[in-house]
């Protein structure tokens, strides 16, 4: 085989020490936090020995560095094999394994790169121990949290895509996964991205130990099943043994020109007798005193060898990236009076933004004519990645090129189509990702549609995620604000943005903020405080100038972001309108905007707080049937509005 050199007997000898090493320290582990996953662990040991010391090519000192070789544990609950692994590179002390798992550690039961700090504050005072002050650090070694399987590989093609595409970099990335998550679709949707693309620096390893939670893998050992699959979704598949160390260091050497998958039969708990190739032992820590002598057994079999093996080092060949104070070049060109959908202003904004800084990255699902993200698509095409109808992968392919902070990512669909990806996104809050979501044709004014096309329940989602930010922009000037701020805003930003033409109700010179609320209409004399957002604020201006001619005066408010939620200025107007308050939203009753400002007043006094909102599963029309029909439409508030003072003034 070309450039393949066979290693020698010390080195094979070096790495089968390297794999029984990392079974010892994983039983270790698993067994001291009376948790984990220590079978799973044993089935990968010589599979992870040969990556990280013999086919990886990184800097140990420097886990993040950018020219390294990526690595992507999907069947996270192996996370102590992970760990163990990088005590065999000195970033992490043997000691540090013992903490598996407690409160005050940074190695969780499943890989997570993020800090902690913050949310365990709370904690370290209530159980007043000191040692859990500065302990919470960034796994630098995690790039996103795995656990919830099938999603591993999206993330490590989008890791490809961008060395090949973007970065155009010789680091390659490896990905290992295991066979009861091979069940899941979303594998399928990056296998076929990965050999669309023709991501010939990605690489699987497919653990393909028999066993999975409770029972058997559908396929158990027949690897030969796995290869046919693999091959027919265009990838080039090798059969090994996954406990020969010749037989990976053989295949992971090889030339490769498109994706490649590495079929590893392997025994979950090898080296642990009593549980080899045995159901019951998933997710089970072995007793102590079992543990004991089967390290013992384990560490017979490591003998003594002179060599010492390192990782090859990386090429240095990546691109600096800074995506530090991106701004848009100019402010919004818009007029007021002009008619745009915020969606076509969405695209328009992308491609605005990607003139400004050249790792700005747009992906779609098969819906750039809908979302308008063909603007930039047209405008930046090397930058434009279709994902297809696939939008799990798109998620998790998002994910994966915004890693390592190498590029600003947008990626857009329907909003109803993100209910489809909600456990990529959820992954995605937890890494503390930095990606941009917009879900376009948004609520009832998707229109004709109908229901299965309309998201209704897209800022219940977003809002239930943690650090999450969700912006609902009104206009076209609000629209491109949205996009420049979700650029430099940390965390998932969900941009939700609607259809139908709008008229631009603000100066292009406005200053937006996140969390910020906008008053877009008020007099001295205002009776209620309407909350509205997107479309609905449109809906409700032209129901305070109607008002208006029955000297009724009301007061809008325009939220900009649902979450974070402009709490004070919601209250401080409220006060002013006697408490007064109607919320008025494109959505269903639960989760929404309604419910957002309904969580903010509940501790306040002398408020009262109606809401209008989608109350059925809608049906097809026009849009401006379907807000009639459904109660939200500029009649209805109206409406609502003089309820409201009746029921006030009858009160009295």
């Amino acid at each position: 085989m070309e450039d393949y050199h066979k290693p020698d007997q010390q080195t094979v000898q070096a790495l089968r020490n390297i794999a029984n090493r990392l079974r010892i320290n994983s039983i270790k582990a698993t067994t001291a936090a009376g948790s984990g996953y220590p079978t799973s662990c044993c089935s990968v040991a010589e599979i992870m020995s040969v990556l990280f010391f013999h086919t990886m090519k990184y800097r140990p000192e420097d886990p993040r560095s950018f020219n390294n070789d990526r690595f992507i544990l999907s069947k996270g609950h192996a996370a102590p094999a992970l760990y163990s692994m990088w005590v065999e590179t000195g970033f992490l002390k043997e000691s540090d394994l013992l903490s598996l798992c407690q409160v005050d550690s940074s190695l969780e039961g499943h890989p997570t790169p993020v800090s902690q700090t913050s949310r365990i504050t709370p904690v370290c005072f209530l159980i007043q121990t000191q040692r859990c002050v500065c302990v919470f650090q960034k796994q630098q070694f995690v790039d996103v949290t795995t656990g919830s399987l099938g999603q591993g590989l999206g993330v490590a093609c989008g890791m490809a895509y961008t060395g090949k595409y973007f970065d155009k970099s010789s680091y390659r990335v490896y990905c290992l996964l295991g066979d009861g998550e091979m069940s899941e679709g979303s594998v399928w949707e990056a296998m076929s991205f990965a050999s669309y693309y023709q991501l010939d620096n990605l690489v699987a390893i497919m653990d393909i130990n028999r066993l999975g939670q409770s029972d058997p893998a559908p396929l158990q050992h027949h690897v030969e099943k796995y290869q046919r699959r693999c091959e027919a979704f265009g990838w080039h598949a090798i059969i090994v043994d996954g406990h020969s160390v010749e037989e990976l260091c053989k295949a992971l050497n090889q030339p490769r020109h498109q994706p490649t998958a590495i079929i590893a039969k392997t025994i979950k708990g090898k080296g642990i007798p009593a549980a080899e190739d045995k159901l019951g032992w998933h997710a089970k820590a072995l007793p102590k005193d079992m543990a004991e002598m089967v390290m013992k057994d384990l560490q017979s079999r490591i003998t003594s060898s002179s060599k010492h093996l390192y990782p090859p080092s990386p090429i240095e060949d990546s691109p600096p990236v800074s995506l530090r104070n991106i701004r848009m070049p100019s402010a919004p060109s818009y007029k007021p009076g002009e008619k745009i959908a915020t969606r076509k202003a969405y695209g328009m904004a992308l491609a605005k933004l990607g003139r400004y800084n050249e790792r700005v990255v747009v992906l779609d699902g098969d819906t750039n004519n809908l979302t308008c993200s063909e603007i930039f698509k047209n405008e930046h095409p090397n930058r434009f990645v279709e994902c297809y109808i696939a939008q799990q992968n798109m998620v998790t392919v998002a994910m994966g090129c915004a890693a390592r902070e190498r590029n600003l990512v947008f990626a857009s669909t329907l909003a109803s189509f993100f209910t489809r990806a909600y456990d990529q996104i959820r992954m995605a809050a937890i890494s503390e990702s930095n990606i941009n979501l917009c879900g376009s044709h948004c609520g009832l004014s998707t229109g004709e549609e109908g229901p299965s096309l309309m998201g209704l329940e897209d800022m219940a989602m977003f809002r239930a995620l943690p650090r999450a930010t969700i912006f609902y922009p009104s206009d076209g000037v609000s629209t491109e604000k949205a996009v420049e701020l979700a650029a430099t805003t940390k965390g998932v930003c969900y941009i939700r943005t609607s259809r139908q033409d709008n008229s631009i109700i603000y100066n292009s010179n406005e200053d937006f903020h996140v969390g910020q609320a906008k008053v877009v209409f008020q007099s001295k004399d205002d009776q209620v405080t309407v909350v509205a957002a997107g479309v609905i604020v449109h809906e409700a201006l032209a129901a305070a100038e109607h008002l208006k001619k029955e000297r009724i005066s009301v007061r809008v408010i325009d939220p900009f972001t649902i979450k974070p939620l402009d709490i004070k200025t919601i209250i401080d107007h409220a006060r002013v309108t006697r408490g007064r308050v109607l919320t008025v939203e494109d959505h269903y009753y639960e989760g929404g905007l309604g419910e957002a400002v309904s969580s903010a007043v509940v501790n306040e006094s002398g408020f009262n707080l109606h809401r209008l909102a989608v109350s059925h599963i809608p049906r097809s029309g026009k849009p401006h049937e379907l807000m009639k029909i459904y109660g939200i439409d500029r009649d209805a508030i109206a409406q609502a509005v003089r309820k409201m003072l009746s029921s006030s003034a009858n009160a009295k």
